[in-house]
């Protein structure tokens, strides 16, 4: 079975890895990554020229912004199904 797994690997290897040599291709141009902020105002403006001046900046203030909305819409989720009547603190798990 290990001599298979082997010949299956080699074989595996030898059809890709000529391919992924190929598919680089020669030197192009470079990319320029860059939001258009013709027609954006306000807190979408301040975004895009973020996005545009820094992406470490950009990058910083996305991962620290995903995680803090998560946790607030979590707390207002959990306070409006309290108000609704829904209390799933006091939950019997019935699955175990």
């Amino acid at each position: 079975m290990k001599r298979i797994t082997q010949l299956c690997t080699m074989v595996f290897l030898a059809l890709t890895v000529p391919g992924l040599a190929l598919a680089a291709g020669g030197g192009g141009a470079p990319i320029v990554l860059v939001a258009d902020t013709r027609k954006l105002d306000g807190v979408m403006a301040w975004w895009a020229n973020l996005y545009n001046e820094s992406h470490l900046y950009f990058t910083i203030l996305t991962v620290i912004m995903i995680p803090t909305i998560g946790i607030l819409f979590g707390v207002l989720a959990d306070i409006v199904m309290h108000y609704i009547g829904l209390d799933l603190k006091s939950r019997d798990l019935a699955e175990h």
